[in-house]
């Protein structure tokens, strides 16, 4: 199931986030892809609110994983720079955990990634519009995306 939005503005996309927010459960995962500068932290700062973190959510490009106190955790990955690092990378200790995992750059750790996930991709329009297409990877992310 494959559902899709224009934005307008951060605001707009922000929004959208909440929507996805509300509907996720503790141990799901989700997919952010996009080119730089495409929206996946403003979204995650969306997903973050409807999970009650109340801390400002920023990209954690150089530190890899941060991690929100809310309803319950939220982890933002950002995966960018992983390739370049000389340390190993445990995924597993956010995925499937007590949290929601919502990873950028997902494509520098396919091999590691669960068989069911909720793929959010970002495409930037202009300065202020974003296209964003939400798909779903297995059946309780099917219903996630039914409800939006």
């Amino acid at each position: 199931m494959v559902k899709e939005y224009i934005t307008k503005s951060a605001e707009e996309t922000i929004a959208i986030g909440v929507k996805i927010g509300k509907l996720l459960q503790i141990s799901d995962v989700v997919l952010l892809t996009g080119d730089l500068s495409a929206g996946k932290t403003t979204l995650t700062k969306g997903i973050g609110s409807a999970l009650q973190v109340t801390k400002v959510i920023n990209s954690p490009t150089f530190t890899i994983v941060k991690e929100y106190k809310g309803f319950y955790p939220l982890y933002h990955l950002d995966l960018y720079r992983l390739n370049g690092l000389n340390q190993d990378f445990d995924l597993e200790e956010f995925i499937g955990g007590d949290g929601v995992c919502v990873i950028e750059w997902p494509n520098q750790v396919e091999e590691l990634l669960p068989k069911e996930f909720l793929e959010v991709s970002l495409e930037r329009i202009n300065e202020f519009e974003r296209k964003i297409v939400i798909s779903s990877k297995g059946k309780h992310y099917e219903e996630v995306v039914m409800k939006l």
